[in-house]
């Protein structure tokens, strides 16, 4: 990463600004401003997120918004309401509230004396979001949107649900914002009221991992902010960007799909990471890129962005497999439009044991195969979206394949590239009438090193609908299509391809409420593969620049992090546990003197083929120091579930130094609904 301390514009930042909403809240925001705007006004940038700009996002913010504003734009960082130091109380993601303070920040900067009252929105995660969402609502001032590891659809394609099934991820996400909810607004910029708003928060933000369960299917609650109810909403530019290994690689496509007038793909080996801060590498100049597209949408010059091809990706080139990387090998290719007319399909049948690359089938074909896996099958699994904080990329899948049924193809007489989605039909019979399927295809190496490339979920009870799904008939066979996870990925000669079916996939997901076995019928069942051949226009890519971005604020650490994933296995109680340990540290920001301490642990605990012992648990120690105001926070969330129902129970416990300011306990049953 390449620091830029010399720009075309001087830039003064103005730090707090208050952005005052109709219901008397003030929103807190960080503005970087470009010299002699106000003489001269320019189009201006918006980031608007909870992960508090004070000490959350602080150093990655200046890194950004400096850099947007010594080329020319008013670059400005907001808190949503109720985090960081924005007044009110946030109470759940993507509220209505939410997009009407959204519209309302759009309003403001477009009356600001330096603004030209052109604005363009970035963000990645939640940012990207709220992007795409208040796209669809057309306020007059958005001209354009940067969205970074977002979704179209918050029900089939974010961290809650996949294919109908829990993740994992739905309990490590709600307690993520269950911590950031429970620190307090700095008093050094909202002064002594900062304990009166400290304690709205610890009262009034809630438990959202129970209301996230309440809604296992897909009803009104998922699809407001899902703009691909209604793509003719949007009108604006897109550049949406993606990795393939964060968890919402799928949407970027759909995006260039659903709207190919107006948006502009990119995906690369990157997890949940911005592009030029991209693990694994390589980063690439992705802040440059946002200049490109912010010229022509909020300045109209001609930059080119138009000419860009639809979708540029990373195709990866065969790894050997292990759960962190600091580079994927591979290179950047292009397709003119999504769907491409290079992409055909090859369809392999399934044999027992065999993936057949030819439709010729033999006698034995027509055999049935069963599986019920353990419990523990997905312990290797990684994280459903990697954030590159710790080895949470999958294993070498044979850790795995013992507990699934496995469908092997002959080693590859040729290079074999698939770039888009797989699918599997599937014939299938259940013992039960709740049911998953897991499907994994890897790449496995001369070696016999298996190295998992994608993986898609289903359960069977949404095999005809997410929003009315319906009980498997025990004994019944039925025809399914599991769609796995968009990648673009090189299967070298010599290398087999694997396709691994399972019954659990615990704990990237959560099992059904009993043991269940599905028999599989090869003869009705096969593996189809979108293959891109190679084409003449992929050594005409146009390279992209080395990352830069401005200097972060400075940070000096008194405390060493530790990242991890330990599997834990008890063999005398046939007990599992995987533990992720995230421990930031303690580092202090120079430029408030601001001391921020972070650490987390989730535990994922089975027995044996017990389906009650089934448990989540995480904990979440957050500080803040300054002088004398020392404040803390520990937050403790535990899932299980029987048959009938899921369990949360909650505690939330806040300190002023040693003093114990506040603690509140959940306790909560939902009926589980077809999960």
């Amino acid at each position: 990463m390449r620091e830029v301390t010399d720009f075309p514009n001087a830039v003064e930042c103005r730090d707090p600004v208050w952005i005052p909403m109709d219901d008397g809240i003030e929103l807190c925001a960080r503005l970087w401003l470009p010299e002699g705007a106000e003489k001269a006004p320019v189009p201006a940038i918006l980031e608007y997120i909870p992960y508090r700009l004070r000490d959350g996002s602080a150093r990655r913010d200046a890194m950004h918004h400096h850099y947007f504003a010594g080329h020319g734009y008013a670059s400005l960082r907001v808190d949503i309401r109720g985090s960081g130091d924005s007044g009110g109380v946030l109470t759940d993601e993507y509220l209505e509230q939410e997009l009407l303070d959204g519209e309302e920040i759009l309003r403001w900067i477009a009356d600001q004396p330096w603004s030209d009252g052109n604005v363009g929105m970035i963000g990645i995660s939640w940012g990207g979001f709220n992007g795409l969402q208040l796209a669809a609502r057309r306020p007059p001032q958005l001209k354009a949107v940067v969205s970074v590891c977002s979704t179209d659809d918050r029900y089939a394609d974010d961290v809650h649900y996949m294919g109908g099934c829990l993740l994992g991820d739905n309990l490590s996400w709600a307690s993520t914002m269950f911590a950031y909810n429970s620190l307090p607004p700095d008093p050094s910029i909202v002064g002594d009221r900062w304990r009166e708003m400290w304690l709205q928060r610890l009262e009034g933000s809630g438990l959202w991992l129970k209301t996230w369960l309440e809604h296992p299917h897909r009803d009104s609650y998922w699809q407001h902010g899902s703009i691909c109810e209604d793509f003719s909403r949007v009108e604006v530019p897109i550049l949406a960007a993606s990795g393939w290994a964060d968890g919402y690689s799928n949407a970027v496509k759909r995006l260039v799909a659903e709207l190919p007038e107006q948006c502009k793909g990119l995906i690369g080996p990157w997890s949940h990471k911005y592009p030029h801060l991209g693990e694994p590498g390589p980063a690439i100049g992705f802040l440059q890129e946002c200049l490109r597209f912010w010229g022509r949408w909020l300045k109209g010059e001609q930059t080119g962005v138009e000419e860009d091809p639809a979708i540029r990706v990373w195709l990866q080139d065969s790894i050997p497999p292990t759960t962190s990387y600091t580079h994927r090998p591979g290179r950047w290719v292009t397709e003119p439009s999504w769907p491409s007319p290079n992409i055909h399909h090859w369809r392999l049948p399934l044999a027992p044991g065999r993936l057949m690359l030819d439709a010729e089938r033999c006698a034995d074909d027509e055999e049935t195969q069963s599986i019920q896996s353990p419990l523990t099958c997905g312990l290797f699994a990684g994280k459903w979206c990697s954030y590159a904080a710790g080895p949470d990329l999958a294993h070498d899948q044979r850790e795995e394949d013992g507990g699934a049924l496995v469908y092997e193809s002959p080693r590859l007489d040729e290079d074999v590239a698939l770039m888009g989605a797989p699918e599997l039909d599937l014939e299938v019979v259940s013992d039960r009438p709740v049911a998953m399927v897991a499907v994994r295809l890897s790449d496995v190496a001369p070696d016999d090193k298996a190295t998992r490339v994608t993986y898609g979920l289903l359960n069977l009870t949404h095999r005809e609908s997410h929003e009315a799904p319906l009980p498997l008939e025990p004994g019944r066979r039925y025809r399914v299509r599991v769609k796995m996870n968009d990648v673009a990925q090189l299967f070298p000669k010599g290398h087999r391809l694997r396709l691994s079916l399972s019954t659990s996939y615990w704990p990237l997901a959560w099992p059904p409420p009993e043991h269940v076995r599905l028999t599989i019928h090869p003869q009705g069942s096969a593996l189809r593969l979108p293959i891109r051949a190679p084409r003449e226009e992929d050594a005409r890519v146009r390279p992209f620049d080395e990352p830069e971005a401005a200097p972060s604020i400075p940070a000096t650490q008194l405390q060493t992090g530790h990242h991890n994933w330990y599997v834990h296995r008890d063999l005398a109680a046939d007990a599992s546990v995987l533990e992720v340990v995230n421990d930031n540290g303690i580092h202090r920001l120079e430029d408030s003197d601001l001391e921020v301490g972070s650490r987390a642990v989730e535990t994922y605990r089975s027995r044996d083929d017990d389906f009650e012992s089934i448990e989540g648990e995480t904990l979440w120690e957050r500080s803040l120091t300054r002088g004398d105001w020392n404040v803390s926070t520990v937050t403790r969330t535990v899932l299980s579930s029987n048959a009938e129902e899921f369990l949360v129970h909650a505690t939330l416990d806040a300190y002023e130094g040693n003093h114990r300011v506040f603690c509140r306990c959940w306790n909560a049953t939902i009926k589980r609904k077809l999960v």
